[in-house]
């Protein structure tokens, strides 16, 4: 992140320098407009920070009742054959399993605010295993991987903004945001396994006092190496597997009409569990929302610095020079002039690239059932912002090496742009 930090702002420098000194200025010069980039990203930081902690304590509250009703044991034990190959550093019945389970349903159930403080607790959880701090493992590269490109079914937000610019077929992106997060997904599960030997583990003299792993111990007091027991029979996991596979055309048939009741049948679903394990729901809930302030504050220094950085990268210039030199060659592929800033944006910026899909689908000289209006609108639901969730992850567990997960999140980035061009050429070019 030293580099990427450094050349993001190096290059916006450069390039308002340049705009500055050869080209006539506007009402606002390169260079001033650099620095409102620099105050508004930072302030923006902030209030995307604070913005979370309702979000944050509502998650985390019911993610305290599924913790002590054991649904993220239940979880783990649940789907314990995929898992352990996945992540075979983590004890199979560690709740981090269940965590990252929840986040990966949330994000393929396109539950942006959800999965968010899922993959925080998550992160904490695996962080717990960690015997370098403050550098990811290999299991918090991977999971962070799968995260920045995970399957997604239904991408609410986006089916309902096509539905509000009067789309005909609002939920026509569901088969093409599935194949390219399916293909951004096996991409960032190789791009791990390939790129850790160039960037291997190791102790470093900051880490030399941290605790063995054998010595930490869990919220709930449970050792993590204690696996806890075994997983359920062979039939109840694939039971499990071909209900989920039940689900991709349900939500192609019906997830327009599926999408609003997600989130409040989410609570009342934790709050029902938490009811039949007897757990007293009210003062578990109110015991995890206390850490969702805590949580949003610790990320606020991570958010402030990549958000100036790819701030000061979009106000300087450098975004629209890139998109002017490679937009006609990208044409030829299926990949137009129009939808390029989106994609290029998407890793960078979440809000920027949600404006800019916005008003692509918006131009009634472009609409959103044109070819176009169906890329950007699947690259929306189909990739990640990879520099937030880097910052935000990491930033709750105070990770500073991050080894191969910037290098593996962009690799399913990419993938993920080809495979919503392809997909999106194949139906609808």
């Amino acid at each position: 992140m030293n580099v990427v930090f450094f050349f993001l702002v190096f290059v916006a420098f450069v390039t308002a320098a340049w705009r500055q000194l050869s080209l006539p200025t506007g009402d606002i010069s390169p260079m001033d407009a650099l620095s409102k980039a620099m105050i508004d990203s930072a302030t923006g930081a902030v209030e995307l920070a604070l913005g979370l902690v309702g979000v944050m304590a509502l998650f985390l509250g019911l993610m305290k009742i599924a913790e002590q009703g054991g649904m993220l044991t239940i979880l783990a034990r649940l789907i314990r054959p995929l898992m352990v190959r996945l992540f075979p550093d983590v004890p199979a019945d560690h709740p981090a399993m269940g965590a990252m389970i929840l986040n990966m349903s949330a994000n393929i159930l396109g539950l942006g605010n959800a999965a968010t403080p899922f993959g925080i607790k998550a992160m904490q959880e695996l962080n717990r295993l960690n015997p370098c701090k403050g550098t990811a493992t290999d299991s918090m590269v991977l999971f962070l991987a799968i995260n920045t490109s995970s399957i997604t079914l239904l991408p609410t937000g986006v089916i309902a903004l096509r539905a509000s610019a009067g789309s005909a077929d609002p939920a026509g992106i569901l088969p093409t945001t599935l194949f390219a997060t399916l293909c951004s997904t096996l991409a960032a599960i190789l791009a791990v396994k390939a790129y850790r030997r160039f960037f291997p583990l190791s102790r470093s003299q900051d880490d030399q006092d941290t605790k063995a792993v054998g010595e930490d111990e869990t919220a709930s007091g449970v050792s993590l190496l204690d696996d806890g027991g075994e997983g359920y029979p062979a039939w109840v996991s694939l039971s499990a597997l071909i209900g989920f596979l039940l689900l991709i055309p349900l939500t192609v048939l019906y997830g327009q009409i599926l999408s609003p009741w997600i989130l409040p049948g989410l609570m009342l679903g934790f709050l029902l569990f938490g009811v039949v394990r007897k757990v007293p729901i009210y003062e578990s809930f109110v015991d995890g929302a206390k850490d969702g302030f805590q949580v949003a504050l610790k990320i606020i220094p991570y958010l402030v610095a990549i958000l100036v950085a790819v701030g000061m990268f979009r106000a300087s210039g450098a975004m629209e020079w890139m998109v002017s030199q490679i937009g006609q060659l990208t044409g030829l592929f299926g990949l137009p002039a129009e939808a390029l800033p989106m994609a290029l944006l998407r890793p960078l910026s979440g809000s920027g690239a949600y404006g800019v899909m916005a008003s692509i689908i918006n131009d009634p000289a472009i609409g959103p059932d044109s070819y176009v209006g169906y890329l950007v609108s699947t690259l929306q639901g189909s990739t990640e912002t990879t520099f937030y969730v880097l910052a935000v992850y990491f930033g709750a567990v105070q990770v500073r090496r991050i080894r191969h997960a910037l290098a593996a999140g962009l690799t399913a980035d990419m993938v993920g742009v080809i495979a919503a061009v392809a997909a999106v050429s194949f139906l609808y070019g």
